[in-house]
């Protein structure tokens, strides 16, 4: 696999790992008003649902592909209309406010990845847009959606851990961080549909 897919990759994952999302949103919600301490059973529910969708994307890419191959190059052209879709959003988005949490228990977390299209997406365009072209053995893919979860989770555990301070640095840079994030997001785009 060539250098420049693994570093598109990467790129893509932590734009879209870092970028808020309803589980940033959520954990940074949850440690402002609850703490760190009261907060960690939802926080571990955030990742260990991060890991479990992950999973599930990598057997859906791998049966599609094992059974209809030609279907991962269409994902392909949806994934990279995603990923525009995603810049777009990400150039115009404003920052935004969570709702207001009442507990912080491990299975609200966990169940908010259930629900969380963006990861499913995320993960899935991941893999059909950068990997499977190159390899489309399980253990390739598992590797590869591992990675995506990880990423995520440092990126939760990032929200988490800067809390306030990222939101009102990001609240009051908003606007050149989300146009840097989109352009680097179409680059993305065009090293997926050239390679």
């Amino acid at each position: 696999m060539p250098g420049f897919v693994i570093f598109n990759f990467m790129i893509y994952a932590i734009i879209n790992a870092f970028t808020p999302g309803p589980g940033n949103f959520l954990a940074l919600n949850t440690v402002t008003n609850y703490g760190l301490k009261r907060g960690k059973p939802l926080f571990f529910g955030i990742f260990a649902g991060y890991y479990f969708v992950q999973t599930s994307c990598c057997v859906f890419v791998y049966a599609l592909g094992s059974l209809l191959p030609q279907f991962l190059a269409v994902m392909k052209y949806i994934g990279a209309a995603y990923i525009l879709w995603l810049a777009i959003h990400i150039a115009i988005s404003k920052p935004g406010k969570a709702g207001d949490e009442k507990s912080a228990s491990f299975w609200k977390g966990f169940a908010l990845q259930f629900v969380n299209v963006k990861i499913y997406l995320f993960g899935i365009t991941a893999l059909t847009g950068f990997i499977t072209d190159y390899s489309r053995a399980f253990p390739v893919l598992f590797l590869f959606e591992m990675i995506i979860a990880t990423v995520g989770t440092i990126a939760t555990a990032t929200w988490i851990g800067l809390g306030m301070m990222i939101q009102k640095f990001y609240e009051k840079h908003f606007r050149i961080i989300n146009i840097i994030m989109a352009l680097t997001l179409l680059e993305c785009i065009y090293s997926m549909l050239v390679s």
